[in-house]
């Protein structure tokens, strides 16, 4: 799975501390909701919202549960 991480994802997960391979991680396994664009994805207290384009996952942002 290839990432393509937006600059918005990029400064969050910097803010946050997160690395591609927590988000590689919660993508394959955590609960995935479908929205209008994309899916969001909730693996421990790391949120994840992307969309699929032929064989990238591309990364709109990263959020952290509180």
């Amino acid at each position: 799975m290839r990432l393509i991480i937006t600059l918005h994802a990029r400064e969050r997960m910097d803010y946050h501390g997160i690395t591609e391979e927590q988000i590689k991680t919660a993508i394959q396994r955590g609960a995935k909701v479908p929205q209008t664009d994309g899916f969001l994805v909730m693996y421990t207290y790391i949120r994840v919202a992307y969309k699929v384009k032929y064989d990238k996952c591309i990364i709109k942002t990263v959020m952290m549960d509180r």
